[in-house]
């Protein structure tokens, strides 16, 4: 899903996948901050990825130089039973029908259609047991919001103007609890900003690095 934004900066840039990092949220983070080669980080992260990249700056703020949260909810509230249904879909019906009923819808109504297809066969290249641990792992994540309220990391949150989850309203409440941030809403776009508007994640992710220089 980061293909388009790789190439910013060319050797430095690192998008891991984290299924296989564990099964907790902080396991994620701490073989993600392992493989980082550098010490002054950029964090970017799309909804769980989000809540990722929050847990590697808990784990090593002196080594982050900004966060770029797009569609993620610092806050968690447990939902044990929506967890349970999810699981239950990937497991008796596969990964079509958790498509159709969980992801898909979170597209905006204006993306071009060949966009959503080529995200749904990447999502279908993924194991069944892959996604669900992606499910189980973003149930489990403890929340953050606290931590996003007194850290004094610049943060960057993204909103696609039609994303639902969270949306605009929760974006603008996050970007205005952090010291430092910022809120940036793509015209256009639901929630999953670096597949369908790559280019205007591509210049807020310049306008940042700029701004870390």
């Amino acid at each position: 899903m980061w293909a388009s934004q790789m190439a910013i900066l060319p050797g430095r840039t690192h998008a891991p996948t984290l299924y296989s990092f564990g099964t907790t949220l902080t396991e994620w983070a701490a073989k993600a901050l392992a493989e980082a080669r550098h010490d002054r980080l950029i964090l970017v992260g799309c909804s769980v990825g989000g809540s990722c990249a929050l847990e590697v700056a808990k784990l090593a703020p002196d080594r982050v130089a900004a966060l770029v949260l797009i569609g993620t909810k610092p806050k968690h509230r447990p939902e044990p039973a929506l967890r349970d249904k999810a699981l239950e879909i990937i497991a008796t019906k596969g990964l079509t029908a958790a498509w159709d009923e969980y992801w898909e819808p979170l597209f905006s109504r204006s993306t071009d259609r060949t966009i959503i297809d080529a995200a749904k066969a990447t999502t279908l290249r993924q194991h069944a047991s892959d996604i669900a641990t992606g499910v189980a792992v973003f149930h489990s994540r403890k929340s953050s919001d606290l931590f996003v309220s007194e850290c004094n990391i610049p943060t960057t949150v993204v909103t696609g103007e039609d994303d639902v989850a969270p949306g605009i309203k929760l974006s603008g409440q996050v970007a205005a609890s952090a010291k430092q941030g910022s809120l940036r809403v793509i015209p256009s776009c639901g929630h999953y900003v670096s597949l369908e508007q790559p280019e205007a994640l591509r210049e807020i992710l310049l306008d940042v690095i700029d701004s870390t220089a």
